[in-house]
């Protein structure tokens, strides 16, 4: 394998690293193209002393490092006020705010054991969290609990010792388990349970079905919708908002399923006037074993491009009336 291969087959998988670190993919790979970039350049003075990909990894830490120190953190719409109550005073987009963006497992390389493995530790409300983070202490937790590098390789990237690395994973483990959403200390149902309830979940969005959706939805879901910063909390808030919003009757939306952040995710296209159906949100909802506890839309049409997903969807091919 030549060198150029060898640097291609890490790509997926430390777009994703960056992803974890920085909260954004196209912060990430835009991490990611300076990493080959400094590799390189770099690469006459590296002796073999490790493997390429951990070697990789270490210009890539440095990188989101160097990054952080010019950026806020990646935020979502309940980390900055309390939920909305009235449907109908949603705030205007708030375009300058810094969001937390989906990750699209096709960055993976379509990978099914990869995706697996790196499941949990894209999940959207553990990315959020890590956010919180100081970005030395991320880069810690990410490197020992993600990766499992070993303490005195970290400290030896980060330049420190190995106690103070101990220690800063203590520190970012305490505050994880303290930022953590509710929902993640419950357990997910089995795969066909999951598919099911998701599949269920999208044929009742797609019709408005609000007696289905009260039937899926937890007593306490959440219901986001970066970059609007307004947000619900409830059932009962987020059927309010369903039904002001959505218009009623079948062939009025499509849920095109895709996959992000290691799990199911749907891609929302409106009918518009000209009966083809237009991209309107990357939908991403938490599964429990109690029903859906979250959803995360993404009012983000220029994110379908990156899940391999076209702005527009002719009629033909999804009427079904």
């Amino acid at each position: 394998m030549n060198l150029e291969d060898e640097f291609a087959q890490y790509r997926g998988e430390l777009v994703a690293h960056c992803y974890r670190m920085l909260g954004s993919l196209h912060d990430a790979e835009d991490a990611v193209q300076e990493t080959y970039l400094r590799a390189w350049r770099g690469f006459g003075e590296f002796e073999g002393r490790a493997s390429v990909k951990t070697w990789l990894y270490r210009i890539a830490t440095r990188v989101c490092l160097n990054a952080l120190q010019h950026s806020s953190r990646r935020v979502v719409p309940s980390a900055l006020g309390a939920p909305g109550a009235d449907p109908d005073r949603l705030a205007p987009h708030a375009l300058e705010t810094p969001w937390l963006e989906p990750f699209p497992d096709l960055m993976l390389a379509a990978d099914p054991a990869r995706i697996v493995g790196t499941r949990q530790s894209l999940r959207l409300a553990l990315v959020a969290a890590m956010q919180h983070l100081p970005p030395k202490q991320r880069a810690v937790l990410i490197l020992r609990d993600v990766l499992a590098w070993p303490a005195a390789d970290v400290a030896g990237l980060l330049e420190t010792t190995t106690a103070a690395v101990n220690s800063s994973l203590q520190r970012a483990r305490a505050e994880m388990a303290r930022l953590a959403p509710e929902e993640e200390q419950f357990s997910e149902p089995a795969e066909p349970v999951r598919r099911a309830l998701l599949d269920d979940y999208a044929a009742a969005f797609e019709r408005a079905d609000f007696a289905a959706l009260e039937g899926l939805l937890t007593r306490d879901t959440r219901w986001e919708m970066p970059p609007i910063p307004t947000w619900f909390l409830g059932r009962d808030a987020v059927l309010g908002l369903l039904k002001a919003k959505m218009s009623r009757g079948v062939g009025k939306r499509i849920m095109v399923e895709t996959l992000a952040n290691g799990g199911r995710a749907f891609a929302w296209y409106n009918r518009g006037g000209d009966g083809a159906f237009h991209a309107h949100s990357i939908h991403v909802p938490t599964v429990t074993a109690a029903g859906v506890s979250a959803v995360m839309d993404f009012h983000r049409a220029d994110l379908f491009a990156a899940f391999g997903l076209p702005l527009h969807r002719p009629a033909r091919d999804h009427d079904t009336a």
